[in-house]
């Protein structure tokens, strides 16, 4: 290529024409070419266009893992369009609340998941809710959708993502975000055509939309889609689907060591992991010895997929999240700092909070100046986590500095759990805090005070948080106590409850 293609629909385009006429997406048992794929978004945009999308409004997915998910995404953007996507998992009121912060003009949503949108849309001012369309009615739309003018830095997806205050936020991300990625991710991990990337994560989140798909894209290879992760079978589906490389979080990989080895563990063609986690040397080399493969480690996060990287060709370096990840072709073009309280860079083996300057950042926070403020400031994004950066440059993960627990793979706003559990009538208030797992990253425990004179069934509880929070936002453990130990300053202290 002379040169690359800033703009997802553009991309999309130029791999379509490039492309051999083999297929380039695997579900189940089927298959697509990535003309096959350009055309059923080119469909769906029309089906779009026909319930009056236009330029940068917003499209949400509530699909699930799906080759229709792509579709939609991918046909969103053709029209200039916003995809939002929605965890598969969530529940109404939390359906309900991002559909109230992107506003969207239609949910393309699948059967199974039809009642929950139409609960999130019954809580909805009538003026305000979006159309529901299945995506066999957008498919039947017909080809020939309009052209529209995408520029690079234009919205393409708003991605969900938990508030500290509980209140969803969505990041908006760009054409530019995703093509500089697709760009780049196969020149960090060495992928080529040759390859077939397999994701188990969700494509409501960033690792699977920007790393993997847009990563096959980028390399010419190909894409591998499971509905979920499912550790029993997860090496059969990677040897029965072809796949050479996979991403994962951690409490995948150490689901996966911890279940019974057998005699197919190095059954399949998979030679290469990327994992969000750095495992301490004895599970990674334990990991990579059981599966027969290689694995890397990396960072990046919703408002940024330039983060760090271990680099390509070196020596391991475990336990640390690697080095300020740059660009193949555009060079240095990403720089980090680490910075303390005061705004003062840290010195070398001090602890501060990570921040990022690069193209691959967001344009904000969707409707939510103060946080995009806050976020972005003199051309730097404060990721709010905690690292140390040792004197060859490498960084290491210490903690996030905002209530977020990491849990699963997922960031989960305390302050929304604790909402949920408060809003129950017999507690008075409640707190959520994050406890080191087994699996790696978090579990989460609540602690609730009652109302006067009221009785908390913890069981009756748990099923009010589960009605009302995705199953991977409702804490493990749930204890109650007469009052919850306060600060200097009257906040609840966390510190104390972990």
């Amino acid at each position: 290529m002379d040169s690359f293609p800033e703009t997802i629909p553009d991309l999309l385009r130029r791999r379509a024409a490039d492309a051999a006429s083999g297929p380039w997406l695997f579900f189940g048992a089927d298959s697509w070419t990535l003309a096959d794929v350009v055309g059923q978004a080119d469909r769906f945009a029309v089906g779009l266009a026909d319930r009056g999308v236009g330029r940068q409004d917003r499209v949400a997915l509530l699909l699930g893992n799906t080759p229709e998910t792509l579709f939609a995404w991918f046909g969103a953007n053709l029209l200039g369009a916003i995809a939002a996507p929605v965890h598969a998992a969530s529940k109404p009121p939390e359906i309900a609340a991002l559909l109230r912060l992107t506003t969207p003009r239609v949910v393309v949503v699948a059967d199974e998941h039809r009642p929950a949108a139409q609960a999130a849309l019954d809580g909805l001012e009538p003026g305000a809710r979006p159309e529901l369309a299945a995506p066999r009615d957008l498919a039947t739309a017909g080809g020939g959708a309009p052209r529209v003018d995408v520029r690079p830095d234009d919205i393409a997806v708003l991605l969900a993502t938990s508030g500290t205050t509980g209140a969803p936020k969505a990041v908006a991300q760009t054409h530019r975000t995703y093509a500089l990625t697709a760009e780049a991710f196969p020149w960090w991990l060495g992928l080529g055509a040759s390859d077939r990337l397999l994701t188990a994560l969700p494509l409501s989140h960033v690792n699977a939309q920007a790393y993997s798909t847009m990563g096959a894209l980028g390399a010419g290879a190909g894409l591998a889609l499971l509905p979920r992760f499912s550790a029993s079978g997860f090496f059969d589906e990677a040897r029965r689907l072809g796949a050479t490389q996979f991403n994962a979080v951690g409490a995948m990989i150490h689901i996966l060591l911890k279940g019974e080895p057998r005699p197919a563990d190095r059954a399949h063609s998979v030679r290469l992991a990327y994992t969000a986690l750095a495992l301490p040397q004895a599970q990674h080399r334990a990991f990579e010895d059981r599966f027969g493969l290689a694995m890397t480690v990396g960072y990046g996060l919703s408002e940024s997929t330039f983060g760090t990287v271990w680099p390509r060709g070196e020596r391991p370096r475990y336990g640390t999240m690697g080095v300020p990840r740059q660009h193949p072709r555009l060079g240095g073009v990403n720089r980090a700092r680490v910075v303390r309280d005061d705004g003062t860079d840290a010195r070398d083996d001090e602890v501060g909070e990570l921040w990022l300057s690069n193209p691959a950042t967001m344009r904000g926070y969707w409707n939510d100046p103060a946080a995009t403020g806050e976020a972005l400031a003199g051309g730097w994004l404060r990721t709010g986590d905690l690292v140390r950066r040792d004197r060859e440059g490498f960084f290491t993960f210490v903690s996030r500095k905002k209530d977020v627990i990491r849990r699963r793979g997922e960031n989960v706003a305390a302050g929304e759990i604790e909402a949920v559990l408060a809003s129950h009538p017999a507690v008075r208030e409640a707190a959520a805090v994050g406890v080191p797992s087994e699996l790696g990253e978090e579990d989460i425990v609540a602690y609730v005070a009652p109302q006067p004179g009221a009785h908390v069934d913890v069981e009756a509880l748990r099923a009010w948080a589960r009605e009302r929070l995705a199953d991977f936002k409702v804490p493990g453990a749930i204890f109650v106590r007469d009052a919850l130990p306060r600060t200097a300053t009257e906040r609840i202290a966390k510190h104390l409850l972990k």
